[in-house]
Order: structure tokens, then C-alpha cells, then sequence
């Protein structure tokens, strides 16, 4: 295009695979490895980070919509690639015809499915998902075994897996969590007795596979940390993970400001002395939260700013530390390291009242994406 805009993120390859290696040496040699690339890789760019996640060792793909699915497999990717929650009963064929495995949580679906692949002279996998407490999705964990059973009466359907997901795997030594691990367990007892073979049972995602390896049976899924960040401080000593993302931008416009003047919408910031203000070409639209103005910063020089004013849709503002040089064309970092400082997306989701989750799919969905290996 011969042109390059000045608010980018960067997508460091290298820190997916060590963070996918990372995370498989916590289980036992044999256990599978899905790596969740759902939210076009959690705004980290699905096909790049699922083809590094792949060659570092992940063994399947885990998404959240059918669309996410077929994307991968247009792009060439030939692992195998779940739904993680049960599509509509009209994307069966194309279900079929790109091998794409789904989940089954109602008989209507079930029935769609296994008539689809009749007609087709063909085996539909899928994985049978188990609600044990979250209330979310999934067939309620004493409906199970019957449940399964009566899917046995579709020639053409296979059980692939049996899974559940865990509400509070993040809260070390929680009851909720024990519960819940309880009642799949029992599920799975349930089924074997009753001759149904679950086939890969899997439960752990990324806070499970760190902190409760009990909880790991056949295979972890593993999304938020595979892309380097915790999915909460109480993993942060027990694995050593590298962030992936960092986002940088361009400094647009520097302006010198008397005592007193205000700064974008609302005037909500107004200065002290007179100052310097840097514009950078980011913003909500961006995925800098609004809800941030006035409390974070960005690193210029090496020098930690702070943000000023409201965050506008494409732009931002911020008070340039008093002798320090900056000029049209500087680096500002919001998210990554520069010199000996950094900023880094769980403080921004701490000033923001979120999760790194959020912050991290935001950032990643209007701004070019740069990618190193």
C-alpha cells in the first residue's frame, strides 16, 4: 500500500510457542493439548498464533463459532478443529464438509447432525458437553449418561469426548471448583458403567492445567495463557509465561499548553503549568477503553506519561514529563517495554475494572497486527 499507520500491535510468535511449551510440560507425557484460539486468537490473529501454537506442540484447536472454524480450515489448517459450544442446527453440512468437530448439548442438534451424516454415508464426531455448575451450557450432569445413551441410536454419530468447564478454577482450594470436579468424575463412572466410552474427557482450561493437575484427564484447553498472560495471580509463580502482545503507536502532534487549559471532551483535565502535550492516533475505537482517561499511562522516551483528558474514539493524550524531547514521529508504547519501563495489559485492566481477556480481544481488532518469529 506504501503506507503504514502510526498505532500498530505487535504479535511476538515466539512467545506463543514457548508459552505452549511452557504450559504442556505441566502435564503428563501423553496428555492431549488444545490451544483456544477463539476471538480471532483472543485479538492476537487466530491462523498465525494457531500455526505456531500447532508447531510448538498443540495437538487440536478449540473456537468458539462455526465462521472461526472455517477460517482456519480456508487458510489450510488441517488440525483438528472443535467448537467449543453447540453451533445451530442449520451449519450441519458445512460442519461435514470441513470436518469440523462440534459440541452436542440439545437433541434437536443431535438429531440434525446424525440425519446429516447418514445421508452423506459418513461418521459425525462431536463432544458431548457436560454442565457440573457453571449454568452456562451443556446437559445437566445427572441428564448425562442417559443422554449419551440415547445418542447411541444415530448409527452415523461417533463420541468423540466428554467435557465440562470449571467457574472458579482460578480461586486455588475453592468448593465450587471441588464440586464441580466431583460430579464430572461421577458423570464419567456413570457412562463407563452403563458401557458408553467418553472417549477424550477434558475440563482443565489454563487455570486448571496450571493449578489442579487432578483435573487434567486426557487433554487441558488452554486459551488466555498460551498468548502469555495469567489467567490470575495465583498461577503467576507456578509457570513462566512471555506476553505476546505489545502496542505501540506514533506520536501525531506536539503542542505546548498554558496553565489552565483543558485538554479533549469535557475539558476533564486541565493543566497545572504550562506543559507539553503529545496526540497519539489510537483510541476506544482501538481498544483503549474509554473508562481509562485519566488513570493510565504510556511510556514515551522511556519516561512513563500520563494520559490526559478523555480517551476519544481514534485519539489520545498525553503530558510529556517536563525535559524530555519528544517530537512528530516518537514511539509511545501503551502496552510492552521500552528502555527499563513497561506497561502491561493486567495493569490496564486493573485501572480499567476488567480482565487481561477483555483488554487483549479489544486491542487487536481495528489496529494492524506486525508479527515477529
Amino acid at each position: 500500500m506504501g503506507y503504514e499507520r502510526w498505532a500498530h500491535v505487535d504479535i511476538d510468535l515466539t512467545a506463543i510457542a514457548k508459552n505452549v511449551r511452557a504450559l504442556k510440560g505441566l502435564t503428563r507425557p501423553g496428555t492431549l493439548f488444545m490451544a483456544v484460539v477463539k476471538a480471532d486468537g483472543y485479538g492476537h490473529g487466530a491462523l498465525p498464533v494457531a500455526r505456531a501454537a500447532l508447531a510448538a506442540g498443540a495437538d487440536r484447536l478449540g473456537v468458539a463459532t462455526v465462521e472461526e472454524a472455517l477460517e482456519l480450515r480456508e487458510a489450510g489448517v488441517t488440525a483438528p478443529v472443535q467448537l467449543l459450544s453447540e453451533p445451530p442446527a442449520s451449519s450441519v453440512d458445512l460442519l461435514l464438509e470441513s470436518d469440523i468437530v462440534p459440541t452436542v448439548t440439545t437433541r434437536g442438534f443431535a438429531d440434525a447432525l446424525g440425519r446429516a451424516a447418514a445421508s452423506r454415508g459418513v461418521r459425525a464426531r462431536y463432544h458431548l458437553k457436560i454442565d457440573t455448575g457453571m449454568n452456562r451450557i451443556g446437559v445437566a450432569a445427572g441428564d448425562a449418561p442417559a443422554f449419551a445413551a440415547a445418542l447411541t441410536e444415530f448409527s452415523a454419530l461417533t463420541l468423540e469426548g466428554v467435557f465440562t468447564h470449571f467457574a472458579t478454577a482460578d480461586v486455588p482450594g475453592d468448593w465450587d471448583f471441588e464440586n464441580q470436579l466431583t460430579r464430572f468424575s461421577a458423570v464419567l463412572d456413570r457412562m463407563r458403567k452403563e458401557g458408553i466410552d467418553p472417549g477424550i474427557v477434558h475440563a482443565a482450561n489454563s487455570s486448571a492445567t496450571i493449578l489442579r493437575p487432578d483435573s487434567h484427564f486426557d487433554m487441558v484447553r488452554c486459551g488466555i495463557s498460551i498468548y502469555g498472560l495469567h489467567p490470575s495471580s495465583a498461577t503467576r509463580e507456578l509457570v513462566d509465561l512471555t506476553p505476546a502482545m505489545s502496542v505501540r503507536a506514533r506520536v501525531t502532534l506536539v503542542k505546548r499548553i498554558g496553565m489552565g487549559e483543558g485538554v479533549s471532551y469535557g475539558l476533564t483535565w486541565r493543566a497545572a503549568a504550562p506543559t507539553t502535550v503529545a496526540t497519539l492516533p489510537l483510541g476506544y475505537a482501538d481498544g483503549v477503553h474509554r473508562v481509562l482517561s485519566n488513570s493510565m499511562s504510556v511510556l514515551v522516551k522511556g519516561e512513563r506519561c500520563p494520559q490526559i483528558g478523555r480517551i476519544c474514539m481514534d485519539q489520545l493524550m498525553v503530558e510529556i514529563a517536563r525535559g524530555v524531547d519528544v517530537r512528530e514521529g516518537d514511539e509511545a508504547v501503551i502496552i510492552g517495554t521500552q528502555g527499563a519501563a513497561s506497561i502491561t495489559l493486567d495493569e490496564l485492566a486493573g485501572l480499567a475494572g476488567t480482565i487481561n481477556y477483555e483488554l487483549a480481544c479489544a486491542l487487536g481488532m481495528r489496529m494492524p497486527r506486525v508479527y515477529t518469529t
